[in-house]
């Protein structure tokens, strides 16, 4: 199992990367924020070799404006992972699912040369969601033992804690792995 972080404007941008393969960084959120932290998170990132991905916090309604936001922000890089972050909003409000998969869809229109998956928690995942559509894959936070989240799904990437920071791991057996799956 591969190990990562995913980082926002609330962490630096000086992220310790030792014995990680892979960074996602929030890009944007609605259709009027972009992470101040973008461009330094990035190239931190990329220059320590790291598989990079770039997430974007899901609002309810103008889901096309907001992808187009997000892929007009989030670089564009082949074998760069895109994800859709679909929890609450700080109104106590969430997308729906139909929202949810518009949303995915049109993000792989607008950037057919890159994988996008769904970030969600594990009670919406199971609780919420009734399509069971997270793109070209899942990314499930729960916080138990890193790689043994509880669902049957399958899943790609698991947010397995929050201290001192957000850290995940991927289901592929090496960074190469990674890389090639990441470059469809």
């Amino acid at each position: 199992m591969l190990h990562g972080i995913d980082v926002s404007a609330f962490q630096s941008s000086a992220f310790d990367t030792d014995g990680l393969s892979f960074a996602f960084i929030k890009a944007t959120e609605g259709h009027s924020y972009v992470n101040p932290r973008l461009t330094a998170q990035t190239k931190r990132a990329r220059d320590a070799g790291l598989v990079v991905g770039f997430y974007h916090f899901l609002w309810p309604g103008s889901l096309t404006a907001q992808a187009e936001y997000f892929v007009q922000h989030a670089p564009e890089r082949a074998g760069d992972i895109l994800a859709v972050d679909w929890e609450t909003t700080g109104d106590g409000t969430h997308a729906s699912n139909a929202e949810k998969d518009a949303f995915i869809r049109k993000v792989k229109q607008l950037r057919p040369h890159n994988r996008v998956v769904l970030y969600c928690n594990r009670d919406f995942w199971l609780n919420l969601d009734s399509t069971s559509y997270a793109g070209d894959g899942l990314w499930i936070a729960d916080y138990v033992s890193a790689g043994h989240p509880r669902i049957k799904a399958h899943w790609r990437f698991h947010q397995y804690s929050s201290t001192p920071h957000d850290k995940d791991v991927a289901a592929f057996a090496s960074k190469a792995a990674l890389r090639e799956w990441a470059t469809p």
